[in-house]
């Protein structure tokens, strides 16, 4: 369902990112995370994967394969198609995508601040394990969030 960017997709990733996360930055005070990412080399080891529909790359997830785990480090959704399940999808996909490459956990952390996507990960089987500082954005804090997969 999602396909692996390619080098010539850098310019989507970031469009798409940007977009999603906008509207936290007046929020928050700075930019999230994904927002700073250099995605060329996520792109290049593979980690960065696009949802199509009708040719428009709508949605994106970033997915680090790691020897006991895979880690979710962003997902992100078109403004414009908010509401439309896009969000959940991708959620699917990556724990179906976890769960081939036979790894035993879905990891992923996020903003204190984001309350509506930790409701959403939690309703979707994560489960908090923890929160920490940002190191790198004094005040804020991260949520860790895990979920086991069959």
């Amino acid at each position: 369902m999602l396909r692996q960017a390619n080098a010539s997709d850098l310019e989507v990733v970031r469009r798409l990112t940007m977009s999603a996360y906008e509207s936290y930055v007046s929020a928050f005070g700075g930019e999230p995370l994904p927002m700073t990412e250099d995605y060329g080399p996520r792109i290049a080891d593979g980690e960065a994967w696009l949802l199509d529909i009708e040719g428009e790359a709508v949605g994106l997830a970033v997915l680090e394969r790691h020897a006991d785990h895979a880690m979710l480090f962003s997902i992100a959704v078109s403004p414009a198609h908010h509401g439309r399940g896009i969000g959940r999808t991708i959620l699917g996909w990556v724990e179906d995508k976890t769960r081939e490459w036979d790894l035993p956990e879905l990891r992923l952390y996020t903003n204190a601040r984001m309350e509506r996507n930790i409701a959403i990960y939690t309703a979707f089987g994560f489960q908090e394990t923890g929160r920490r500082p940002n190191s790198r954005r004094p005040g804020w804090v991260i949520v860790d969030m895990t979920k086991k997969i069959a």
